[in-house]
């Protein structure tokens, strides 16, 4: 997963401001670090992104984002 996905699913999940509130300070314990942190330190933005999700128990159906026909 790209960095641009990653911060695109987290606005399309949590909307702008939440999300980048999350990826600059929710501690992620399975990982050690805040979202912002691991990925700077190498972890794999999707690696990062399904334990926010598992975190805040968002819903299969979501884990995805938005559709957005023709992308």
């Amino acid at each position: 997963m790209r960095l641009t996905d990653f911060h695109q699913l987290m606005s399309d999940v949590f909307g702008p401001q939440q999300g980048n509130w999350i990826a600059h300070t929710h501690h992620l314990p399975k990982l050690g670090g805040t979202p912002e942190e691991l990925i700077d330190g190498g972890v794999n933005p999707s690696r990062v992104w399904d334990e926010i999700c598992e975190d805040f128990d968002v819903p299969d159906n979501q884990r995805l984002g938005i559709d957005r026909p023709g992308f």
